[in-house]
């Protein structure tokens, strides 16, 4: 754990908010109900980050959790978040395992992978609370053909800086208060899970020239002065160097992104991501054929 004041009130120049928008509600996977603050019809993409997926909390009652079965990726990478609960994966290429509560699962799909991610047989018969967030960041062409590739870290890896009104700051990708994330990626981006105690604020690094956006997992918080509800996602434009952030009366969870733009077309179509309609096509064909996550050493 890090304690560091100093280096969350910077004196860079503060972005201000472009947008305010609400999430949509919908189902994935066998029917587990999700919160999405993208991609809807009034921001698709928030280059390079493709979705955030808000599943639950939600105190689930034995045999309710729900997962997703097997299904295919090709052309981005998912993150995979559990607060609580535990997810346990498997894929086309031998990966297996669980996500237990604080870890982080990132899967670079590359050229395409086949997985499943479901609760454990113990999770599924007890239920219990269940809170994890999905989000899909794309890769350039240039990288959509990479070779897929897990990494799993627990919560011990994760560095969380500790403030003095008691907020804390888990880098989860990227560097943000004089910590770096223990994830290696392939598009320059930063995730940050920052909890606000009440009235509790800092400043986190949003460079020039980087999309960047605050969402609201629980509670209210201010965004560069602009109030936030529970479920809104902040868009902020792109004139300055940090965003300050403040919690509200009860506090606030807030998940952080910033990227770099990779600034090419996307044409998606459920699993897959691609810069051309043919290349998806070539995806569906190619998990029609069983060719994803088929790999000779």
């Amino acid at each position: 754990m890090t304690t560091l004041d100093s280096v969350i009130d910077t004196a860079a120049a503060t972005r201000s908010v472009v947008d305010v928008l609400q999430p949509v509600h919908t189902l994935e996977g066998e029917g587990f109900p999700v919160r999405r603050p993208f991609p809807t019809p009034r921001i698709p993409q928030l280059d390079p980050f493709l979705m955030v997926d808000q599943v639950g909390p939600v105190d689930l009652g034995p045999g309710e959790p729900k997962g997703a079965p097997d299904h295919p990726h090709r052309g981005f990478e998912t993150i995979a978040y559990v607060l609580q609960g535990d997810i346990e994966y498997a894929d086309s290429t031998g990966n297996r395992g669980v996500v237990p509560p604080g870890a982080v699962q990132w899967l670079t799909a590359g050229a395409g992978v086949v997985h499943s991610a479901q609760p454990t047989d113990d999770f599924r018969a007890a239920g219990g609370l269940q809170h994890n967030l999905q989000i899909w960041v794309n890769l350039p062409a240039s990288l959509k053909g990479l070779r897929p590739r897990t990494q799993n870290h627990g919560a011990a890896d994760i560095p969380v800086v500790r403030t003095l009104d008691g907020s804390w700051f888990k880098v989860i990708a990227g560097t943000a208060m004089g910590v770096t994330g223990p994830f290696d990626t392939q598009v320059p981006v930063t995730v940050v899970h920052a909890s606000l105690a009440p009235g509790g604020s800092a400043r986190l690094p949003a460079p020039k020239g980087r999309n960047a956006a605050v969402y609201v997992l629980a509670g209210s918080a201010s965004v560069a002065s602009s109030p936030l509800a529970d479920g809104e996602l902040a868009v902020l434009a792109d004139d300055g160097e940090s965003v300050r952030v403040e919690g509200g009366p009860v506090g606030a969870d807030l998940l952080f992104l910033t990227g770099e733009p990779i600034g090419e077309p996307v044409v998606r179509s459920g699993p897959f991501v691609m810069n051309t309609h043919e290349e998806i096509e070539q995806a569906f064909d190619d998990y029609a054929a069983d060719r994803l996550g088929r790999y000779e050493d």
